[in-house]
Formats: C-alpha cells, structure tokens, sequence
C-alpha cells in the first residue's frame, strides 16, 4: 500500500468521524473533496 493510499484512508477516517460526532460541520466535508481530488488524480494518472 502506497502512502498516498493510507493518506486517503486516514482522510476518509477523519471524514467519517466528523460525520457521525458532527465535529467542524463543512470543513469535514472539504477533506473528503481532497482525499477524492487525490484518488481520481491518481487513479487518472495509472490509465496514462
């Protein structure tokens, strides 16, 4: 597993968490638009 996989994973840990406890209501929501930004980036980047 790559590190950019574990960063997407903790992001989407953190998103998830935010979700469920409502801790820092939209910006939960931004760090989930990064971490898909990140995987459609590299996703895109592999078909290359």
């Amino acid at each position: 597993m790559s590190i950019i996989w574990a960063v997407i994973a903790i992001l989407v840990a953190i998103w998830l968490a935010g979700v469920i406890l409502n801790i820092a209501g939209y910006l939960i929501h931004l760090i989930l638009v990064i971490a898909l930004a990140v995987l459609i980036f590299r996703f895109l980047q592999r078909k290359v």
